[in-house]
């Protein structure tokens, strides 16, 4: 008997499965992180194979370490990374480039020149956020601009365009299923949160074809089913959703004025407005929640580029640390009278000052520090 879900959380350093019983408590779950790329000051990147690689080892190791069949899976959630870009061949499924992950910065210039030029207060408009890199629109243009015969194979209908949910989902079905939801489809700059449609006049600023879109379909939808290749078995897929939007899902932030704030890769804080797309006075972010049966809740939210991700940077390139878990005692070691403080501002600076060519600065030192 079909008692389980399955939940993929593909997040920026690490991916995820998790299998919950029937009663929604966890029986298992795997983590694996995966490379991050920086080839340019600015720029971050991840490899889609990497990803999926990543993906499908929780996956398996889910499975075999729990005991439970993946025949006994009712349905499967995929919840994800939001903003990072991705776009492949139609007919074999293979990235054009490396993804570009919402970190990136390389977009900066670009956004500055289409401010300069008075289009930001229409996209703030309809998409209810702001011009900045930090979104998929402008890392798409890119790589149709600077990618070797992108442009033209996409104006031929011959690449796809996704968000992490979207490429997971093409994977799993085995390329039968192009679609996103709406709460991913909200972090796009192309897609107008009070139609719910893509946005044509977006596109045509951005320079994008519509064909390379995916469907947007609800948070809670009939997303196809997996091929069987993916997990052995055809499992229903039914719900996805960006993943600060799951988490105030998972804190039940059902009800209007409920805030949750998450600390991982980055921080985020989102307060449920209800049905109304409130326009933030204080430079926020309006975004989809999610939407259920054609309904739509917004919400406000602060986006904080890097918090969990200066754990990694002090492990990985200062070396100060062998584990997150050390940051701790490192911490308690210092005292506030030492008046030293880090900006952590390694991919700009996020709400409410939206500033793409700020940098991270350690201030404070004195010789005795």
């Amino acid at each position: 008997m079909a008692d389980f879900l399955l939940a993929i959380d593909q997040g920026t350093s690490s991916s995820r499965a998790v299998i919950f019983d029937s009663q929604a408590k966890v029986r298992f779950s795997a983590q694996q992180e995966f490379r991050q790329y920086y080839p340019k000051p600015g720029w971050v990147e991840h490899d889609a194979e990497e990803i999926w690689a990543s993906v499908r080892d929780v996956s398996r190791r889910v499975f075999a370490e729990s005991g439970v069949d993946p025949s006994d899976i009712a349905a499967l959630g995929i919840t994800n990374q939001r903003e990072t870009t991705l776009v492949w061949n139609r007919q074999t499924g293979q990235t054009v480039c490396r993804a570009i992950v919402w970190q990136d910065r390389r977009t900066a210039e670009r956004c500055a020149e289409l401010r300069k030029a008075g289009a930001e207060a229409d996209i703030i408009r309809k998409t209810g956020l702001r011009l900045d890199p930090y979104f998929s629109a402008t890392k798409l243009a890119w790589i149709l601009d600077n990618v070797g015969g992108a442009r033209e194979q996409a104006d031929a209908g011959k690449l796809a365009f996704g968000t992490i949910d979207s490429f997971l989902l093409w994977r799993i079905t085995n390329g039968r299923v192009h679609a996103t939801d709406a709460s991913n489809a909200s972090r796009t700059l192309l897609f107008n949160i009070h139609t719910q449609q893509w946005d044509e006049e977006l596109l045509k600023l951005f320079r994008i074809p519509a064909s390379m879109l995916p469907e947007v379909r609800n948070c809670a939808d009939d997303f196809g089913m997996s091929d069987a290749a993916a997990f052995g078995v055809e499992v229903p897929i039914r719900a996805m959703a960006g993943d600060q939007q799951a988490a105030l899902v998972g804190q039940a932030g059902f009800a209007e004025g409920t805030v949750k704030s998450t600390y991982g890769t980055g921080c985020f804080v989102i307060a449920n407005t209800g049905d109304t797309a409130l326009e933030s006075k204080n430079r926020l972010l309006t975004t989809v929640a999610w939407r259920l049966d054609g309904k739509v809740t917004y919400g406000l939210e602060g986006s904080i580029f890097v918090a969990g991700s200066a754990m990694q940077w002090l492990r990985d390139e200062l070396g100060i640390i062998d584990s997150a878990a050390d940051s701790a005692g490192i911490a308690e070691q210092c005292g506030i009278v030492d008046s030293v403080h880090v900006v952590p501002a390694f991919a700009g600076l996020g709400a409410p000052y939206w500033d793409a060519d700020a940098r991270g600065a350690i201030l404070g030192l004195s010789r005795g520090s």
